[in-house]
């Protein structure tokens, strides 16, 4: 993996802000900082201020785990070209209705984890998140977890920071509503910046679109090609695009 804020990454960033690039993000860990409660997740002032200005020079997206709903009220006032909820799954165009398949997994959940302390079962109708950030014993109650998670056979489990999600076999992910997105906004090539396990669903699609993938934080086996060393670097990459593009 490559800084791309470094001085030999310069060139390639510029390449893809001079082309018809659509720009996205995740949103918590990537736009916002990961808080201990995942009902209050604001961006910085900042950030915001700049996420506006780049939505002046580059269409911009968001591809969001949260609930569709959920991600366009903390980014109101932002004009975005679209805003993707459940990793993908909802998607402006392809609405679908609840999943009972997901409302059948929240039942055996709360059967299952609804006396292990410090753990939240999050529905939003096409995916769960099952938050265990406030377990006293995270390693255990992660065990706990994946335990009960692995009899649901339909289920496609992604881990994450703290939570685990589960999401239906076959559902539509953000490697798949970023290549739609970048389609309806009729850009040749897209950037996308991502911190988490869903977002390897993008970052491996790099050698199939033109696609300059961004991961939050360094980790070897990702497969991003570049990474920004914080969150809070992110203000600072977004800062270089709208350099990179003047108004």
């Amino acid at each position: 993996m490559r800084h791309v804020l470094a001085e030999a990454s310069r060139a390639p960033l510029g390449e893809f802000a001079r082309s018809r690039l659509l720009v996205a993000f995740d949103y918590d860990g990537t736009l916002a900082p990961i808080t201990s409660n995942p009902a209050q997740a604001p961006m910085r002032d900042r950030t915001r201020e700049l996420l506006r200005e780049l939505c002046r020079r580059y269409p911009c997206v968001v591809i969001s785990g949260r609930a569709r709903h959920d991600v366009q009220l903390l980014l109101s006032g932002i004009e975005l070209a679209a805003v993707a909820g459940n990793h993908g799954a909802e998607l402006p165009g392809f609405e679908e209705n609840a999943s009972a398949e997901v409302s059948g997994w929240r039942a055996h959940l709360a059967d299952a984890l609804g006396g292990l302390p410090g753990v939240l079962v999050e529905d939003k109708q096409h995916s769960l998140s099952v938050h265990y950030r406030a377990a006293g014993d995270k390693t255990a109650a992660r065990s706990r977890i994946f335990e009960v998670v692995a009899q649901l056979d339909s289920a496609r489990v992604i881990g994450g920071k703290d939570v685990v999600n589960l999401v239906p076999k076959g559902a539509r992910h953000k490697g798949y509503a970023l290549d739609e997105l970048r389609r309806g906004a009729s850009c040749d090539a897209a950037l996308y910046v991502g911190d988490d396990e869903t977002d390897e669903d993008v970052f491996k699609m790099r050698r199939a679109l033109r696609l300059l993938t961004v991961r939050v934080g360094v980790k070897r086996a990702s497969e991003a090609e570049y990474y920004v060393k914080t969150q809070r670097e992110v203000d600072a990459l977004i800062e270089a695009l709208v350099e990179l593009r003047p108004g």
